[in-house]
């Protein structure tokens, strides 16, 4: 509903700034990130959890809504934001102008595992997370370049390796990814005249 859609932005706006405050806070020099594409992948961890993990993940992402609610109203919010890609022809200074921003979402679990469908069902309609299925326990590092290999392609090779090597191990069972790829023409663009490092 409108009152869902509404909840899942406000939530967005306030999880947004905490997000910002803490980033802002552990570093110097420029700061990019994207709080929807972030609050989307731990909002799936979330359909995952239970108990008090779950309870204390909606409080921190600001996820107001009843569980089921929540799901479809981040797969709205997610839908409306893929219907602003645009291409539009050149402006007159012969500049493109355009917006291409793609979320991609896919789950990678060990062969044989025991996952629980309604789970993977949750996320495979609300969030568009296909599960494939690798060997972490036999090859460990080819389920890693095999995940690098799909960021890398959503991505348009921006983020050629999500994962460094030795993070994944024959004890690792799944892996939950979240490729966030935009495209955009500056509204106003910077001068090259007053661009530095």
């Amino acid at each position: 509903t409108a009152e869902q859609g509404a909840a899942a932005v406000a939530g967005g706006r306030l999880y947004s700034v905490e997000a910002y405050q803490v980033l802002a806070g552990s570093g110097d020099g420029n700061l990019v990130f994207s709080p929807t594409s972030i609050r989307l992948a731990l909002a799936m961890a979330w359909a995952g959890a239970d108990g008090e993990t779950a309870t204390q993940m909606a409080e921190a992402l600001h996820l107001d809504l009843e569980a089921d609610d929540m799901h479809a109203a981040l797969n709205a919010l997610d839908a409306l934001l893929e219907s602003r890609n645009r291409e539009e022809p050149p402006g007159p200074d012969g500049a493109e102008r355009k917006v291409v921003l793609t979320i991609n979402n896919a789950l990678w679990g060990q062969q044989g595992y025991g996952f629980v469908q309604e789970f993977l069902d949750q996320l495979a309609v609300e969030y568009g997370a296909g599960m494939n299925l690798v060997d972490f326990v036999a090859d460990a590092e080819a389920a890693r370049q095999a995940i690098n290999d799909w960021v890398a392609d959503r991505t348009n090779d921006k983020i050629p390796e999500l994962i460094p090597q030795g993070v994944l191990s024959e004890l690792t069972r799944q892996v939950l990814t979240n490729a966030v790829y935009l495209d955009a023409t500056w509204e106003r663009p910077f001068s090259p005249d007053e661009t530095f490092d």
